[in-house]
Formats: structure tokens, C-alpha cells, sequence
């Protein structure tokens, strides 16, 4: 059983920069930050492999969002930079194990989420 609890989110103006937590009640294999729009499907946004260091990036976020792993905390972040109106969604990480990546159906364990709202 991993425990995930996020924070940091809020309402910023668009151009702007926010920075999520996730604290893990335990290590993990790796890290992932999706979001999700009312109505709409999960979408994964960016992973982190504790085993490497590895990152992956969606195309919506590429150069603007960087996710990063601070294992000894068991702690994973996703700085926000250049925020977008578009970007404005509920924000969660998740818990990944081998063979996880971009299908939300691959990751057992979930934080609560944090609300992220971009305005122009």
C-alpha cells in the first residue's frame, strides 16, 4: 500500500509558475503526474523513474513543466513554468511500478489531487 499526498496547487495568471508536491509513505519504482478535466480522460503529463532518473514529458508540456525526485524524502515535484490557460485542470501523481508509463490503468496507487486554474 503506498500513501501519495499532493500539494501546492492554486490560481495563477497565465505566464506564470507553480511548483506540485507529492510526499510517497514509501519509495517507489517511479513517479507520474497526470491531469484531468472534468469529463475528460487522464492525462499523464510527466514521469520520473527513482532507478536512473529517467523523465518523460507530454507533448502539451515539453519545456515548460519539469518533474524531478528527491528519493531520500520520498518526495516527487512537477515545476510548472509558463502556465497556460489549458493547463487548468485537477492535478495527481501516482505510484508506478514496472511497465507503467502514459495508461493511467497501469498505476495502482493515487494521490488525492490538487486543483491547478490558469486564467488569462
Amino acid at each position: 500500500q503506498v500513501q501519495l499526498v499532493e500539494s501546492g496547487g492554486g490560481s495563477v495568471q497565465a505566464g506564470g509558475s507553480l511548483r506540485l508536491s507529492c510526499v510517497a509513505s514509501t519509495p517507489t519504482y517511479s513517479m507520474a503526474w497526470f491531469r484531468q478535466v472534468p469529463g475528460t480522460d487522464r492525462e499523464g503529463v510527466a514521469v520520473i523513474y527513482s532507478l536512473g532518473g529517467n523523465t518523460y514529458y507530454s507533448n502539451s508540456v515539453k519545456g515548460r513543466f519539469t518533474i524531478s525526485q528527491d528519493n531520500a524524502k520520498k518526495t516527487g515535484y512537477l515545476q510548472m513554468n509558463s502556465l497556460k490557460p489549458e493547463d487548468t485542470a485537477m492535478y495527481y501523481c501516482a505510484a508506478g511500478s514496472p511497465g507503467s508509463l502514459w495508461a493511467a490503468s497501469t498505476y495502482k496507487y493515487w494521490g488525492q489531487g490538487t486543483q491547478v486554474t490558469v486564467s488569462s
